[in-house]
């Protein structure tokens, strides 16, 4: 990643120094990060305490920062302190470890406020089902801003965000590459709200009201397309051998077909399909982004920007 004038950038070992205390301890353990880490995604216990505890505890002062800014606001507007979720965003490409991330945020957030209720939804729940895409002749848009129920999408953060007591996000299955019907994720009252997708940080056209008009913080992963295009091929021959074996697998006629014509598609998806959504879409939505964790080789993250302003 080339230098940005609107970030600081802090190698691996400048930034593991911004959290000291107990530095050698880390709330979770190896099966625990084995547990939520996304498939074929690599991450140890020195990650989590050189990068991600110090994110934790820079989220934690922000999250004290926005109760307190909360109740100053009520207080000068005369009015009930609603509850409100701090919002947190996390982005990226496909492949790239966005969801590994979010997962362990919102297992140090219940670590830090193991009192306060922490939840986890992702954008996936709100592509348009398979079979409206195919009606609207977007079954090859895929994951492309227009394959989203926006108005939906935001209907439910703004749902979260003036304090309802409860809303539904729609469940999105990766085995049968379809949403769920008649099934949700329930948010009920959170204090914290993680919110991961590829199109956390976009700016559709088409709305007036975005995504990030309700994030407090977030955070875009990174890492050059050659590095994200190896992962996603690994991922992809690494589910040939496992869940696409599952007959109600979307994948299955190619996990029980010809191998190299399985990996021909696949290669083609990554090129008609994931690459051009990531560099038209994607890509231009980083220097959005609050915090960028820059990975290298074997998901090693070598580098934190930090936004200066």
């Amino acid at each position: 990643m080339e230098e940005q004038l609107n970030y600081y950038r802090f190698s691996r070992d400048q930034w593991k120094q911004f959290y000291r205390k107990n530095h050698n301890q880390v709330p979770l353990t190896a099966a625990n990060l084995h547990e939520i880490k996304a498939f074929n995604d690599r991450i140890g216990l020195d990650d989590v305490r050189d990068i991600y505890m110090p994110v934790a505890h820079l989220l934690q002062a922000k999250f004290e920062h926005y109760l307190s800014w909360r109740e100053t606001e009520s207080v000068f507007l005369h009015r009930q302190n609603k509850q409100s979720p701090f919002i947190i965003g996390v982005s990226g490409s496909v492949a790239v470890g966005k969801t590994t991330t979010a997962r362990l945020l919102e297992i140090l957030f219940k670590y830090l406020y193991p009192d306060r209720r922490t939840q986890l939804i992702t954008t996936d729940g709100f592509l348009y089902p398979n079979a409206e895409l195919k009606k609207m002749q977007l079954m090859e848009r895929k994951g492309f801003p227009e394959s989203y129920d926006m108005p939906r999408l935001i209907k439910f953060l703004d749902d979260v965000k003036s304090g309802k007591p409860l809303a539904k996000a729609p469940v999105y299955s990766h085995q049968t590459y379809d949403i769920v019907p008649n099934r949700f994720d329930v948010i009920t009252h959170p204090d914290i709200l993680i919110v991961e997708g590829i199109n956390v940080l976009q700016l559709p056209t088409n709305q007036h009201i975005y995504i990030s008009d309700y994030t407090d913080f977030s955070v875009y992963v990174d890492a050059d397309a050659d590095l994200v295009e190896d992962w996603y091929l690994e991922r992809f021959q690494a589910l040939m051998k496992t869940a696409f074996q599952d007959p109600k697998n979307y994948f299955y006629p190619w996990a029980i077909g010809d191998p190299d014509d399985a990996i021909a598609m696949a290669k083609r998806v990554w090129a008609d399909v994931d690459l051009k959504n990531l560099n038209d879409y994607i890509l231009p939505t980083r220097n959005r982004a609050d915090l960028i964790l820059h990975k290298v080789a074997h998901h090693v993250i070598d580098a934190v920007y930090f936004r200066k302003y």
